[in-house]
């Protein structure tokens, strides 16, 4: 008997300069990877201990969202039309002095409710409180690789911190859980402190998730001060040396690009963020160009407001587009590579994650695209970019696991989950500047 079929749905394929569709196919699941994708019929549901009924849908991989802080649900639309040193100073910074670990781990719930209904089924996120993130990933049954993010004034009890929950959770779940060290960004963690972080990394044999040139203006003042971008502060600190995720880069140069590229390091692109708050944009064409993997990535929504993968591959494209002057550039190919095999090797599984064929983990997702909004369905692929909603996403699996269905969250109590978050409001939006936890001056 086979764990799991997926009856006759359309199986989305990526490529770099090419989608492909197989129309009326089934995916057999096995120990939570895929065995098969062959012509509906192959495989008799009657052989099968569950049967998920595809017919009309998309079947693809699940969306891997790059660079998150989930928990930072809880603070949602407190930090609107302000620049962004004000953001962090006046706002995201203070705010954060009322964190408690049960708000990191009731805002992980909801933030993973809204991940899992907007067909996220794994997520690399960078937050505090981190040993509490992980048992509501636990409990959600979602792919996290999860880092306690750290300042350089945290010190060394911070770092130890960070690393001891990173020896402690990863590879849990059965490989579900993984993890990073997290330190926050090179012009809030200084020379040694990057040094003693690749240290503990090399160490634990994970990887490092990182904020790094997020802005010009940033580059410019670490150019200023230090004779070095961010990015080759990173090279020269060793943490390049890892896997890591550089988060944002819209402050790359050009000869940052050709560091990543030589380091294997990943970007994270979240451009709703970034439009909201002014920070320029990643430059995921010249990125991909050189070689370097981009992934899709949401950021907090506090800067984002969602955590809507969708938006974020649909602003990505239409940015690009813009940024070059080009509407011939980021194709619709290109932009779902970046989705699907493009996250995934951000995230650091591109043998695992973000293709739908057999040996790759069953994390997939079944899209409705017979709304209104999506006829007549002459392309697939187009209806995919810049028509499918979050709510169009129907079945959410995850290693195998239906986490879920219909659009019925089969993991998570909802209502439970919003009035636990609910019940803090009154205590997390209350901000004392005096109270921040760190300070913005790059």
């Amino acid at each position: 008997m086979h764990d799991l079929l997926i009856r006759d749905c359309h199986v989305l394929r990526c490529e770099p300069s090419e989608t492909t569709v197989l129309r009326h196919h089934d995916l057999v699941v096995d120990r939570g990877l895929i065995s098969a994708v062959s012509p509906t019929g192959t495989t008799r549901p009657e052989d099968c201990e569950e049967v998920v009924e595809g017919r009309g849908m998309v079947a693809m991989p699940g969306l891997v969202d790059t660079h998150a802080h989930v928990p930072m649900v809880i603070f949602r639309g407190l930090a609107e039309d302000v620049s962004l040193e004000t953001w962090f100073n006046e706002y995201m910074w203070p705010l954060e002095s009322n964190l408690r670990e049960d708000d990191v781990y009731w805002g992980m719930q909801l933030g993973l409710a809204e991940l899992i209904e907007g067909g996220v089924t794994a997520v690399a996120d960078h937050y505090f409180f981190m040993d509490r993130a992980a048992e509501a990933v636990r409990e959600a049954g979602i792919r996290a690789g999860l880092g306690w993010a750290v300042f350089g004034s945290g010190g060394k009890q911070g770092l130890e911190r960070s690393a001891r929950f990173a020896a402690e959770w990863n590879g849990q779940e059965d490989g579900r859980i993984t993890t990073w060290m997290a330190p926050h960004a090179p012009y809030t963690c200084d020379d040694d402190f990057l040094r003693q972080t690749a240290r503990e990394a090399d160490r634990l044999g994970v990887g490092i998730h990182i904020h790094a040139a997020e802005t010009i203006a940033q580059t410019e003042a670490s150019v200023a001060r230090h004779g070095r971008t961010p990015i080759q502060v990173l090279e020269q600190t060793g943490v390049l040396d890892h896997r890591c995720i550089v988060a944002h880069g819209c402050g790359v140069t050009e000869d940052d690009i050709g560091i990543l590229a030589r380091s294997g390091a990943g970007v994270a692109c979240a451009p709703k963020t970034y439009l909201k708050l002014a920070m320029g944009t990643t430059p995921v064409l010249a990125l991909r160009r050189a070689g370097v993997p981009v992934g899709l990535a949401t950021d907090g929504a506090v800067s984002n407001n969602t955590l809507d993968v969708w938006e974020s591959m649909r602003l990505m494209a239409m940015v690009q587009k813009d940024r070059a002057g080009a509407p011939e550039s980021m194709t619709l190919a290109e932009t779902l590579h970046v989705a699907t095999r493009g996250s995934a090797a951000v995230y650091g599984a591109p043998d695992k994650l973000g293709h739908l064929a057999p040996g790759f983990a069953a994390d997939l997702i079944l899209v409705d695209i017979g709304g209104a909004h999506c006829q007549p369905l002459h392309s697939i692929p187009a209806t995919l970019v810049y028509a499918t909603r979050a709510s169009d996403v129907q079945t959410v699996i995850v290693a195998g696991r239906v986490l879920m269905r219909d659009r019925r969250l089969l993991t998570l109590d909802k209502r439970e989950i919003v009035r636990r978050v609910s019940d803090a409001m009154e205590r997390l939006q209350r901000r004392v500047p005096d109270k921040r936890i760190q300070l913005y001056e790059p």
